[in-house]
């Protein structure tokens, strides 16, 4: 059992990310770092272990893995991306996880409920999927959801939250590094706020 969470962190950074990463998906691996703080806050609130959590945009599992070893009773990883879960399941296969299970399809085709969602939705830049299809869905499928978005939307994004019933807080911030992995990136590596949500109707 995971029992700190810098301990999950250093879990987490065996987690394979995207070798070809596409960019009409916004792949990028989210740090460990942040993943696990994300994390952390959830499973301290009381609302991972035991419990059923899905992962919208799961990419190559690094939030879900990290939901199973915090001890949720069961977790779904959902993604349209075919290679994308063919990592996440040799993800969770190396660590011998079996309470995860990874599923192809679009987040607006979801379906069903659980009691947490944790995800971290494509950022609202360079025509990537809005970050609204994921929240809409998040709060349809549950009461209490944990996202990361680009610190500069919180306005809309507590604005919408609020509109939907939700009382948004931003849990913490953290510098959000974006390597070099586009052909439209100057440079190596760059840098931007990012912002940890707790939503919660």
């Amino acid at each position: 059992m995971i029992k700190s969470q810098r301990e999950l962190s250093r879990k987490l950074s065996e987690v394979a990310g995207f070798p070809m990463p596409k960019l009409k998906l916004r792949q990028y691996l989210t740090p460990p770092n942040i993943a696990a703080a994300l994390l952390w806050t959830a499973h301290m609130n009381g609302d991972i272990k035991g419990k059923v959590v899905y992962d919208l945009g799961c990419g190559t599992g690094i939030l879900s893995i990290g939901a199973s070893l915090l001890g949720a009773k069961k977790v779904r990883g959902f993604d349209v991306d075919d290679d994308a879960l063919i990592i996440a399941e040799k993800n969770a296969s190396r660590l011998k996880l079996s309470n995860v299970e990874f599923i192809k399809k679009d987040v607006r085709e979801i379906t069903g409920s659980c009691d947490t969602v944790v995800m971290n939705p494509p950022f609202m830049v360079r025509g990537g999927v809005s970050d609204k299809f994921f929240l809409d869905k998040a709060f349809e499928l549950c009461d209490c959801v944990y996202s990361i978005h680009n610190l500069e939307t919180h306005e809309f994004i507590n604005n919408y939250a609020r509109k939907k019933g939700f009382v948004s807080m931003i849990i913490d911030s953290y510098k959000f590094p974006l390597k070099y992995s586009y052909a439209f990136h100057k440079k190596e590596i760059v840098h931007f706020r990012v912002g940890l949500w707790m939503f919660k109707k």
